[in-house]
């Protein structure tokens, strides 16, 4: 597939970023999104909007998809206007997360009309994506890796981790349960500091010189909770779903989450607390409310 017309389906904090790396690329790209705000900088960027994913299916023979939850994804690839009612597609990439499950549905929904579903989740945030330095985990066979390829890494860093619906899925549900776990123990830990007396940056740059580092260390908290900026750019709804999706898949697998169970209850009260909306690293503030006490600002 040479073809340098793609569509694209979701252009919000995610999708809108990819989408125009794709432009920079230089790819020509048919959009639909629900929210005009989204599409016009695309479109003045050259993009064509559409009336509906089906439009956008009509037009070019590999879609790709950034949505946010399980079953908005299933309703854009098989619902009334949907992907399967596109006319030219033959290839529909899910860079989502939805889970292992709905890709599966998804992948038995479009197989039936001759279309071939990749799950290709991305990790690295809005940041990664701007940058064009995600991971994206790419789960199909390999003559339609060979095809997707090419297109994927002008938003990304590529691994084909699987050949079957799903694992792509898998992949990134167990790289979201480690991101929320970091932050979750690291809130923990920091706020346990600063109650202590202890000062929050002098705690950040010790754990970052020692064993405890990880990626809420190094990154979250410097950059979005010391300054108090708390824009990491991923909700904290979403990650409390990706977590939820995570362990009904272990569940489902036989496989134990005594850890992760307790992240999830974690994330269940921070999105009580301060949102679905909220950003991730203001999981922190919960624990603060607690302890009486504030990180950084």
């Amino acid at each position: 597939m040479s073809e340098k017309r793609l569509g694209f389906v979701g252009v919000g904090r995610m999708g809108g970023r990819m989408a125009h790396r794709l432009i920079e690329a230089g790819y020509a790209l048919k959009i639909f999104d629900t929210n005009e705000e989204a599409l016009r900088p695309l479109v003045d960027k050259g993009a064509e909007r559409a009336e509906s994913p089906a439009v956008v299916a009509s037009a070019a023979e590999m879609v790709l998809a950034s949505l946010p939850t399980p079953p908005v994804v299933e309703a854009v690839a098989l619902g009334p206007k949907g992907i399967v009612e596109g006319t030219r597609v033959k290839i529909f990439v899910d860079v989502s997360t939805t889970g292992s499950t709905y890709a599966k549905r998804v992948a038995e929904g479009l197989a039936a009309k001759g279309i071939v579903a990749v799950d290709a989740p991305v990790s690295g945030g809005i940041v990664g994506a701007e940058r064009g330095t995600v991971a994206v985990m790419v789960s199909c066979d390999d003559t339609t890796f060979a095809a997707v390829k090419p297109v994927v890494e002008a938003i990304g860093k590529v691994f084909h981790v699987g050949k079957r619906p799903g694992l792509g899925q898998t992949m990134k549900l167990m790289n979201n349960l480690l991101s929320a776990t970091a932050m979750a123990i690291t809130s923990e830990a920091v706020v346990m500091g600063v109650k202590a007396g202890l000062d929050a940056k002098q705690i950040i740059d010790v754990i970052n010189a020692g064993s405890g580092r990880n990626s809420a260390s190094q990154d979250k908290f410097p950059r979005c909770v010391l300054p108090r900026t708390f824009d990491f750019g991923f909700a904290i709804g979403l990650l409390n779903k990706d977590v939820r999706l995570c362990l009904e898949e272990a569940e489902a697998l036989g496989v134990p989450m005594v850890v992760g169970s307790a992240v999830r209850q974690m994330l269940s009260i921070a999105t009580a607390s301060e949102g679905a909306t909220a950003d991730m690293t203001e999981l922190v503030k919960s624990v603060e409310k607690w302890a009486g006490v504030r990180v950084g600002g």
